[in-house]
């Protein structure tokens, strides 16, 4: 087929909750109102920032106060807190500080906010400090870079906030020549009430790597009847040690109850299903029978699965229980019955076994359906009608496509939903700098076959968008090239795309502005098990730990010959499954369901974002109101239940030892109310806090310790170019 080329806390979330009460109410009338809301107070450092995307990703309301601008609002006893209906109300049910005080000694704005913590038992989080005992350790035994560091979450993190993670929390060491993260070792300071929740071997010290040998890298100091989740590494969003910890961060610090939540999403589709990719050609550097080749140049030599290699599918997916999205050409297996006395045994097999798969409408035979293409040079252009505008592929041919590909997969008995759609090479859609507009005849066809969610690529139409009455459903293109069934021509034409001249590449990689050349070429015979499937198994990886339920895309060709796709994919489910506890599964949605999480997510940040959202927790109920037709998103602890006019309903379901989903007003209501267990909110834990009000210790923060950051990556291996489509 043608293509272009492209690119608890102490182990009891009981006592967690009962926390967030004041100390023994006289009634219900005095439990003050908590507003679900994050206050973050930023230095510029990475730590705040890594803190904040993360909330922004899960879709949790917060205000940010930036400690460098001028012009900030100070923060007092009325910033922080105000009564409501003759209530008492706290205006935010956590603080997010740079470090432990990053105000200064006698500071009255951190008098402010440790009064507030005390009086409303409201968490904060240290995002990066340095270990001293005011914040409940001993000065370091170690610091410096923690690059390559196995940590491991202790018992009590476990049972607690991170219950989530198996065990292990491996530090990222992506440049042995690069010091990607840096952070401090050190034991909890005699008498500290300090819980480790993270921990690592401190190098050289006795007894490692026993727990005498360990210090703490995030832990939860109590003092003064106040909370502080303490963490001494500096970090970014995007590395991986951030990325297995940030749910637990969010979860100590909202105590189980927020808006907002966050899964582990993974989901593959395989592109050209019962069709043919045209295959690399290692002599010519480019691949014949596409119109990356000029025309005339070389013989097509097209790669296509083989029942054995369908049979493996099937047995690959049941076994991984990790069903894959199979994106199909009905016209690929007509033609090849015509051209083999009508038989198919390919597509026999991949029809006996479709239960083990999704299917995806790949329109019928694979036409480019954006401009009609003229390729009688490379790059290819735009053919121009008469007056001088685009010509464009018809409305009919477009309809004719989807409506032809649909009919076989039903006489095929393939499960279908009819309203997804996939088009040859995202054709239709804009594709730079050919075509810089959608076709106007896309639209059209795809509401007269009912389309509503459509594949685009992410590498270059990235976000959702509408194309007439459908939402795009971007995908990410993975680095497995659709014209390689054998490793060697993957490295091969790797090679081509990230080596400078003078090492016998392209040279592409030299002027762009994206691209990352190779120190030296690969070797063929080890650099896709060496070094391609790392890269790219770590950036799919990325993504799956981001809440990101944007799909990834390869093609058939990955699943023939030497099944280059498996080795992949089976390193990013076997290092889930080490990192990840059974209670956070990766989820694999369809299609359809990724497109309804992302519309729903997008009107759901526009409405936080406008402040449109208000919620809060008074005692054991929840309170949450949207603007009409706005779906909430929340995160609650488990045996939560959404109040009905008469009895309740369960809320969400289960994902990481919480109950997570979507949620609106029942019938006749205009907000939701969720119901939290009320064991969770024993008054008889709360009366025996041992809340007594002190005054904040406001020590000064070590000449360039607590304010020191280490130069780390932006988290994202280089890539010179996109993946082939």
């Amino acid at each position: 087929m043608n293509h272009t080329a492209r690119a608890a806390a102490l182990g009891a979330g009981a006592l967690l909750l009962a926390l967030s009460m004041p100390a023994a109410p006289a009634s219900a009338a005095e439990l003050p109102r908590i507003d679900l809301r994050v206050l973050v107070v930023t230095d510029g450092g990475p730590a705040t920032a890594a803190l904040t995307a993360e909330l922004d990703g899960q879709g949790t309301p917060y205000t940010t106060v930036d400690l460098r601008q001028s012009g900030r609002p100070v923060i007092n006893a009325a910033f922080l807190a105000d009564t409501v209906d003759g209530r008492a109300r706290a205006k935010f049910q956590a603080v997010v500080l740079p470090n432990d005080n990053p105000f200064g000694a006698g500071s009255a704005e951190m008098a402010a906010l440790a009064s507030y913590e005390q009086t409303y038992a409201i968490p904060q989080v240290d995002a990066y400090t340095y270990a001293r005992p005011e914040a409940g350790l001993q000065t370091p035994e170690f610091s410096g870079s923690l690059d390559g560091v196995r940590a491991e979450v202790t018992a009590s993190g476990k049972s607690g906030p991170f219950g989530y993670l198996a065990g292990q929390v491996p530090f990222e060491d992506n440049a042995p020549s690069t010091n990607e993260s840096y952070g401090f070792l050190a034991k909890p300071a005699p008498g500290a009430d300090f819980t480790s929740y993270v921990d690592a071997p401190i190098p050289g010290a006795p007894g490692a790597p026993g727990a005498a040998g360990r210090g703490s890298l995030v832990g939860e100091y109590r003092h003064d009847g106040r909370r502080e989740l303490v963490v001494t590494f500096v970090y970014n969003q995007h590395q991986q040690q951030f990325r297995l910890l940030a749910r637990g961060i969010v979860d100590w610090m909202t105590q189980g109850v927020q808006l907002g939540s966050s899964r582990n999403y993974f989901a593959v589709h395989i592109d050209d299903v019962f069709g043919a990719d045209d295959r690399w050609d290692s002599e010519l550097n480019c691949t014949p029978g596409d119109v990356d080749c000029p025309p005339g140049q070389g013989t097509p030599d097209p790669i296509r699965m083989t029942p054995d290699d369908a049979a493996y599918a099937a047995q690959w997916s049941k076994g991984r229980k990790f069903p894959l999205d199979m994106a199909y050409n009905g016209g690929g297996s007509e033609l090849f019955r015509e051209e083999n006395g009508g038989a198919d045994p390919l597509a026999d097999r991949l029809i006996a076994d479709r239960g083990q798969h999704r299917w995806i409408n790949h329109t019928y035979n694979h036409p480019f359906l954006g401009c009609v293409q003229d390729v009688s040079s490379v790059p290819w252009t735009c053919a121009k009608n008469p007056d001088g505008s685009t010509r464009y592929t018809s409305r009919a041919d477009i309809s004719q496509q989807i409506s032809d590909n649909r009919n076989w997969g039903q006489r095929a008995g393939l499960p279908l939903e009819n309203a997804e759609l996939v088009t040859g090479e995202h054709s239709g859609l804009k594709v730079l700098p050919q075509q810089p507009a959608d076709n106007p005849n896309l639209s059209t066809a795809l509401r007269d076959n009912g389309v509503t969610w459509l594949g685009s690529d992410n590498s270059r139409d990235r976000g959702q968008r509408p194309v007439g009455s459908a939402l795009t459903v971007p995908r990410f293109p993975m680095n497995v090239f659709y014209n390689a069934g054998r490793a060697s021509e993957q490295v091969d034409e790797y090679n081509w795309i990230y080596t400078r001249k003078a090492d016998g590449g392209s040279g592409v990689c030299e002027n762009s502005s994206v691209a990352t050349c190779l120190e030296s070429p690969l070797d063929p015979t080890t650099g896709y098990q060496d070094h391609i499937v790392p890269v790219e198994s770590t950036i799919a990886m990325g993504h799956v730990l981001a809440n990101d339920p944007r799909p990834h895309f390869i093609h058939q060709s990955n699943l023939a010959e030497d099944r280059i796709a498996y080795p992949v994919l089976g390193s990013v489910l076997d290092a889930y499954g080490a990192l990840f506890a059974d209670n956070a599964p990766v989820v694999n949605l369809r299609m359809a369901d990724i497109g309804g999480e992302l519309r729903s997510r997008a009107a759901w940040d526009t409405a936080v974002k406008a402040g449109k959202v208000t919620a809060y927790r008074i005692g054991n109920k929840v309170t949450v109101q949207a603007p009409s037709g706005v779906t909430a998103r929340a995160t609650m602890p488990s045996g939560t239940a959404q109040q009905l006019l008469l009895g309740t309903r369960p809320f969400g379901s289960a994902y990481a030892g919480r109950t997570s989903g979507w949620v609106s007003p029942a019938l006749l209501q205009s907000r939701v109310t969720l119901n939290l267990p009320s064991a969770l909110t024993a008054g008889k834990v709360a009366a025996e806090r041992p809340d007594v009000p002190k005054a904040a210790k406001n020590l000064p923060v070590p000449a360039g310790a607590a304010t020191y950051v280490k130069p780390g990556t932006d988290g994202h291996t280089p890539r010179a170019l996109p993946a082939k489509r």
